[in-house]
């Protein structure tokens, strides 16, 4: 889709849409292809699938994740979870 397209979809100021189609494409999660005047943006689905994938099986350290939960040692500190 072209940032426009997307903008007028998603109700979003154009420079907001234009800061996270820049950070999803440098994290790998979209592709970007001039065409002419106009760029189109795609998702990579395999790497948004791996990373989903990573999150369900390291996200609450394996429970079932809550809204507004997250996960905490019992000092209250939050955890990492080594790859």
């Amino acid at each position: 889709m072209t940032p426009s397209a997307l903008a007028a979809m998603l109700g979003i100021p154009a420079s907001t849409l234009s800061f996270h189609l820049k950070e999803l494409t440098h994290a790998g999660l979209v592709t970007m292809e001039r065409d002419g005047r106009n760029l189109h943006y795609r998702p990579a689905l395999d790497k948004m699938n791996k990373l989903l994938g990573y999150l369900t099986d390291h996200c609450c350290q394996g429970q079932p994740c809550a809204p507004g939960r997250s996960a905490r040692s019992p000092s209250g500190a939050a955890q990492v979870q080594p790859s």
